[in-house]
């Protein structure tokens, strides 16, 4: 399961491979979507877990990606001590989340990684099911707990698994890479009404001299479902900080606006909605391999549309997320209005002392009761 950028959750278990394929109706409502959405989004395209040699024609792949180490370089001065920053900051004590129910609980999964510069940057999911009814969500892996005893980070390393590959024991990440956890952020409340605690980590690329440059097997980046993720694709933290595109040498800038955002109310106190637009016309974005019928069909009748993606909207929770992770990181307030406080503990914590956060009740059992509660889970 991982959270939308409005911070509503979607349900992440696997389907299996015989799933019905979309239907006319619903590849003709994607297809609108698409062309009526002024920020496009990717769909359940061509695999591309490994990237092709750059031939005459084409320019030479820029991009940063987690899985290549031959993408990234040592952590340059700012990135080592924004690192720092984060395995020293320590949430306030929350004790509200010891009284939550379990099915209250979540949390995701902030992962960051080196580019070729020595900058941070964080991987993004861009979820295929809410193409149909939310054009325009990304998110990050994450998802509800399971159980009381789950911690945040191991609810977020579980969901992390099932989306994006990423082994849940240590021990099963193919060397030279390791995951550091850093630090946890105040929890934030999403429209579902769930305390969401975000977990951010490091993945480390610690090449050994004098051997082969080590990329991470295709188990460490599983066949993605087409349903679920629709893309996987990752920007520099920093730049969330920023109200305009932040220049990086080498890369062009697409058309396009960076970032607007506006203030509303919610439980009657504002909350500042980030809209970041984010450039992806200088890395590749890996997405799920193709799978017969109605998805392999859609993928054809899009492939104009896709090549002329430049930038995906990440907004919501998950923007204010990445507002929170970056302002912690990098010891600096953003250029744009924003929430001065982490997260929203203080309305959680009111909510639950009202008795408004009770245990969500279990629907009935049955495919359509499974297909009630999904569709409740988002906005």
């Amino acid at each position: 399961m991982s959270t939308t950028t409005d911070g509503t959750y979607a349900n992440t278990a696997e389907r299996p491979d015989d799933s019905p394929p979309l239907t006319e109706l619903e590849t003709a409502e994607i297809l609108q979507s698409i062309r009526n959405s002024t920020t496009h989004l990717p769909l359940d395209l061509a695999p591309v877990l490994h990237r092709p040699q750059p031939t005459e024609e084409q320019a030479p792949d820029l991009g940063s990606y987690y899985w290549d180490t031959s993408t990234m370089a040592p952590l340059n001065a700012v990135s080592t001590a924004a690192l720092a920053r984060l395995r020293a900051y320590k949430p306030p004590p929350f004790p509200t989340w010891d009284r939550l129910p379990v099915s209250r609980r979540a949390a995701v999964l902030i992962l960051l990684f080196a580019d070729r510069r020595g900058d941070l940057r964080v991987v993004i999911t861009m979820r295929a099911a809410s193409l149909r009814n939310f054009s325009g969500h990304a998110a990050f892996p994450g998802g509800k707990a399971d159980s009381l005893s789950e911690s945040p980070y191991q609810i977020a390393r579980r969901e992390a698994w099932e989306e994006i590959g990423l082994p849940m024991d240590d021990s099963k990440i193919p060397k030279p890479f390791r995951i550091e956890p850093l630090c946890c952020l105040p929890c934030s409340l999403a429209k579902t009404e769930m305390a969401v605690r975000p977990c951010v980590a490091f993945l480390h690329a610690d090449d050994v001299p004098g051997k082969p440059t080590a990329m991470v097997e295709e188990s460490m980046i599983p066949r993605l479902d087409a349903k679920e993720v629709a893309a996987v694709f990752s920007a520099p933290l920093h730049d969330f900080l920023k109200a305009n595109d932040e220049p990086h040498e080498g890369e062009t800038i697409p058309p396009g606006e960076w970032y607007d955002g506006y203030w509303h109310h919610w439980h009657d106190e504002p909350w500042r909605v980030h809209n970041f637009h984010v450039p992806v016309n200088n890395q590749k974005v890996t997405k799920p391999k193709i799978r017969d019928g109605g998805q392999a069909a859609l993928a054809d009748e899009l492939d104009e549309e896709e090549d002329a993606v430049q930038r995906f909207l990440v907004w919501g929770l998950t923007g204010r997320m990445l507002v929170d992770t970056a302002r912690v990181a990098y010891g600096e307030e953003p250029e744009f209005e924003h929430n001065d406080h982490y997260g929203d503990e203080h309305l959680i914590a009111s909510l639950e002392n009202g008795g408004q956060l009770p245990e969500k009740k279990r629907k009935e059992v049955g495919l359509d009761a499974i297909k009630d509660e999904v569709k409740d889970a988002k906005i």
